[in-house]
């Protein structure tokens, strides 16, 4: 027996999931003799790229781990009391293992069949409920990116109210810096004169001002009344957006309460780690009357067919990917996940433990500062919640800082004269004692903090301490101990399918396998312990991570330069075409807003172009779904003079490698515009073609498609961008870390890095992959589509394919004709779906009454085949109504999806049996995933909106059952 001493585990065997006899098995049923010869033919030569990637070899997944252990430790963890919106917080072991670390809850899809998503749809009611009691507001999303995109979309909303382009926006001279450069990154482009000032003073009739943000409590801590601010906006025809903290507003007057129109911030003090910047939830609060212009996603409450409560992503039509060139917003995605962690934290603390911890550290940041007193560094105001602005002399600030170094602590330091301390839910009494020996010799006074303690009240004026109730709702009060949050926990999670129950074949979404080791480091503290704002000196470990993660993402387009600040796929397509925007300033063609979009676009690209500042013009596609580069060529000559940019997917959103790509970037250019290329469907170009080589000038990278970042449930996902040699100056720079090119644009997110703590999940996925394992992986994502559009060919016509007859990396199946023969909508084969275990594909996306079909490469030849014979099997359901065997109006598809309650139901009257019904396929007798509720009545939903958690008596009383 010969021993192999040399082999070494693959893990791109791990991540893809055919084997190689069902690489054969799929290679031989479309007729090609390789993998190699396979692609050959789908793929155009003329696109592909010359050389291969040059990623260096595949790292061992183990080995690997260890690596990364070692850059974590480059990273100094000091404790923060930085502040500025990010805080260091406990995320409840419970809380931590069973949602945060489960791929039951972070490998969820976006809650679009809301059928098999009530677990996170309840989740994210919850957070909902819990922004609307503490921000005193009568309507919440289900969250935002981050509190600096939550204030520019506040901004953006206060400018559609007034229905007028341009104007003032006024911003107190006491908000976040970050969250100030994010509002004035988003105002340039539409026209909007941002104004920063302080708002006791400012004169509201010197301009139009449709608007004004303040910060509740302020960046250095003060805490303001605001009431007779919001009725001066409010008389002069404004909304007033109060970006506050929702942990302060467990003690503080809210928002509502003190007249604001909207409240934006973060809910990453509610359990969720720092992490360098992200991934967290921001939430939008407003009034009811807003509903309709506010951007996100919203959850609400309507009835199944059987009469009974169930919840749903409402108000759809309002989605900016919906409503393309008229949108209001770009924000496509949301913080899902992050989301969840925080309403779970509020849900597991409850209102008396929220307060409890509000109080202890309010309580001891009043105890720092009655000992700086005795220090003689009273700090400068008063009344404050959890943070104290100290001002010294030059010379102090220099000493006190380096002091707070040497004993491994941040300080802000706030101008060469002030300093910032801010205390959190870590903060003990010991860092207090801590934190004034940094100061001075306070014990030498003869003080201690029990004597400080004694008699220690708020120094919060009673006008604005909280008197209002909040989080009375039972849910909210009814999960202390660890065992009932760990069952409320599994209990939502049992209602939710996840790719741990079957394949998610979404196409444009791209629902891969994300891998155990990528996810493992993401909760190290050493990268989830960090502060965004913490001296970069401390981050050795994360600048070796983005700057090994840049360098592989320009590899993969063929670009010179990278920028990981955009926080999602919108983001990405915003920042470049405002790099786009600044090119052409830059060189005297500012006067250039014209964007070419084709009709097959993602909504998000004319969303993203007209909150660019550009004006949308739409192409044709012609009957093969590819750019009809005649009309392409005439609407370029037609703004030749105006052309900014194009915007195109590739492979189109058809599914199809369009040949005519380079001709396409080639006639752009001749007429001065540049080439946006959408990532979206990069999964079918990695390791064959680089977008830079195929004409392309600035490209956006979904890292939670592509590169395995999961999608959360909706979130988090990240949209880097990479662009041309020529475009790097331009790329997005931060006001607090610097960051970007020479002339850089301003912050597109919050954070200098985006979501930083979330781009190991990629490093880690393309070092354990390598070159030659993520070229694989493309080939066989393009294998299994044509496998899956060949299987179903016969049954749903593949709509689109390429002029060799392949598709790409997904296909779009036909089901238009069968509304004629038997009555079937799309919806009614996403829902039978549901029965067989399945979550839907993509439902009238981009054409209507299809369903787009993605499989990816991590899915094997034996799910590939469970999932076609659902679908066949569905088709002689079907047929069966065709056939005149089952009425048109009361079949298994109609009915579909059928729960547990209807199937055990004393009453069947239904002309099929519940074999057929529940059990359709062998499969499911071995393993049956339940529908948590029946069909939802989406008008009803949308009707009669309800997007908090409801009454108790509405759970109490009962709900007459419709008949089954």
């Amino acid at each position: 027996m010969s021993l192999n001493w040399k082999y070494q585990e693959s893990f791109a065997g791990r991540h893809i999931g055919p084997d190689e006899h069902e690489l054969k098995s799929m290679l031989e049923a479309l007729g090609a003799s390789s993998l190699d010869a396979f692609i050959g033919q789908v793929v155009p030569s003329a696109i592909r790229s010359p050389e291969p990637l040059r990623l260096g070899a595949a790292q061992d997944e183990h080995e690997l781990l260890a690596v990364l252990e070692g850059i974590a430790a480059k990273n100094q963890l000091f404790k923060s009391f930085i502040g500025l919106g990010y805080f260091d917080t406990h995320t409840p072991n419970v809380i931590l293992r069973n949602i945060f670390q489960n791929p039951g809850w972070y490998t969820q899809y976006t809650p679009y069949q809301a059928e098999i998503a009530q677990g996170r749809l309840e989740a994210l009611l919850n957070y909902q409920t819990m922004v609307m009691d503490l921000t005193g507001l009568e309507v919440a999303n289900a969250s935002m990116l981050d509190e600096g995109t939550a204030a520019a979309e506040a901004m953006a909303l206060a400018l559609n109210v007034k229905g007028e382009k341009g104007g003032a926006f006024f911003v107190s001279d006491t908000c976040h810096p970050q969250t100030l450069d994010v509002v004035r990154t988003r105002a340039e482009p539409l026209g909007v004169e941002v104004v920063v000032g302080d708002h006791r003073t400012v004169d509201l009739a010197s301009k139009k001002f449709f608007g004004a943000l303040v910060q509740y409590p302020a960046t250095d801590g003060v805490v303001h009344d605001y009431r007779a601010f919001a009725s001066e906006v409010h008389a002069f025809g404004g909304l007033l957006i109060m970006a506050t903290d929702l942990l302060a507003l467990t003690l503080l007057t809210p928002p509502g309460e003190l007249g604001a129109d909207v409240a934006v911030g973060s809910a990453q003090r509610f359990g969720v780690p720092m992490g360098y910047g992200g991934p967290h939830a921001a939430f939008f609060a407003t009034k009811s009357a807003y509903t309709r212009l506010m951007p996100g996603r919203l959850i609400g409450v309507s009835e199944d067919a059987q009469g009974r409560r169930a919840l749903r992503m409402a108000l759809q039509t309002r989605e900016q990917h919906i409503r393309r060139e008229k949108a209001t917003s770009n924000i496509c995605t949301a913080q899902v996940l992050l989301a969840v962690i925080a309403g779970m934290y509020a849900v597991y603390h409850g209102p008396k433990g929220l307060k409890a911890i509000a109080e202890r550290v309010h309580g001891l940041t009043t105890l720092l500062a009655k000992g700086l007193e005795k220090l003689g560094h009273k700090p400068k105001h008063a009344e404050f919640f959890d943070t104290l602005r100290v001002e010294l002399t030059p010379q102090q600030v220099r000493a006190v800082l380096a002091g707070a170094e040497s004993k491994g602590l941040n300080f802000r330091r706030i101008d060469e004269r002030s300093i910032g301390l801010s205390l959190d839910e870590t903060t003990r009494p010991s860092d207090v004692e801590t934190l004034l020996s940094v100061f001075g010799a306070w014990q030498s006074q003869g003080s201690s903090l029990e004597s400080l303690g004694e008699g220690l009240v708020s120094p919060v004026q009673a006008g604005l301490q909280r008197k209002s109730a909040y989080l009375t709702h039972q849910v909210f009060n009814s999960y202390h101990s660890e065992t009932e949050m760990l069952r409320y926990i599994r209990r939502l999670e049992s209602r939710d399918l996840s790719l741990t129950h079957s394949m998610i074949p979404l196409g444009s979404c791209t629902m891969k396998l994300n891998a155990t080791a990528e996810m493992i480091p993401v909760t190290w503290p050493r990268f989830g312990g960090l502060h965004p704002f913490a001296p970069t000196s401390q981050a050795a470990g994360y600048k070796v991570i983005f700057e090994q993660l840049e360098r592989m993402l320009s590899e993969v387009t063929g670009f010179a330069g990278c920028s990981l600040q955009p926080n999602a796929g919108s983001q990405g397509e915003y920042a470049g075409l405002l790099v786009i925007r600044a090119y052409h300033q830059n060189r005297g063609q500012g006067h250039r807003d014209v964007c070419l979009i084709p009709s097959s676009a993602h909504g998000t690209n004319p969303a993203s172009a007209v909150m660019a500042g550009y004006q949308v013009v739409v192409t044709k596609c012609d009957d093969q779904g590819n750019i009809d580069i005649a009309d392409l060529r005439a609407r370029a000559d037609e703004y030749k003079d105006r052309l900014a940019a194009l915007m195109v997917t590739y492979p189109s959103t058809h599914g199809v490698f369009e040949e005519g790509i380079k001709e396409i970037c080639a006639l752009i250019h001749e007429r001065g515009g540049q080439v946006y290329m959408d990532g979206a469907n990069l999964n079918a170009q990695v390791g064959l073609m680089k977008p830079g080589q195929l004409g392309a000038d600035v490209c956006h990278i979904n890292l939670h498609k592509t590169f395995c970042i999961p999608h959360g449930g909706g979130g988090p996902g990240m949209g880097p961008i990479c662009v041309a040699q020529h475009l790097t100056k331009f790329l997005p720079g931060h006001p607090v870390i610097t960051t970007g090119g020479g002339e850089a644009i301003g912050a597109i997110s919050a954070a200098p890095w985006g979501s930083a703590s979330i781009l190991l999940i990629s490093w880690m996925y393309m070092s354990m992959m390598g070159g030659e394992g993520l070229t694989r992986a493309t080939k066989v994502a393009i294998l299994n589509a044509n496998y899956v559009a060949k299987r179903l060919d016969a049954h749903y016509p593949v709509l689109y394919r390429g002029k060799t007859g392949g598709v790409a990396h997904e296909c779009i199946v036909d089901l238009r004709p069968l509304k004629k023969t038997a009555g079937v909508e799309v919806e009614d084969v996403a829902k039978r779906l549901m029965d067989y275990g399945f979550h839907a594909p993509t439902v009238s996306f981009p054409v209507a009454g299809t369903l787009m079909i993605e499989p990816t490469e991590s899915e094997s030849q034996a799910e590939l085949d469970r999932f076609c014979e659902a679908m066949i099997s569905i088709r002689e359901e079907i047929r069966e109504i065709e056939e005149g065997k089952a009425p048109r109006d009361n079949n298994v598809l109609k009915n579909a999806p059928h729960t547990a309650r209807v199937l055990t139901a004393p009453e069947w009257n239904r002309p099929y049996s519940r074999e057929k019904a529940a059990f359709p396929a062998r499969w499911v007798h071995e393993s049956k995933f339940w529908p948590a509720v029946g069909r939802l009545n989406n008008v009803l939903g949308d009707r009669k909106l309800v997007c908090s958690c409801p009454p108790m008596e509405d759970y109490l009383t009962p709900v007459p059952p419709k008949a089954a």
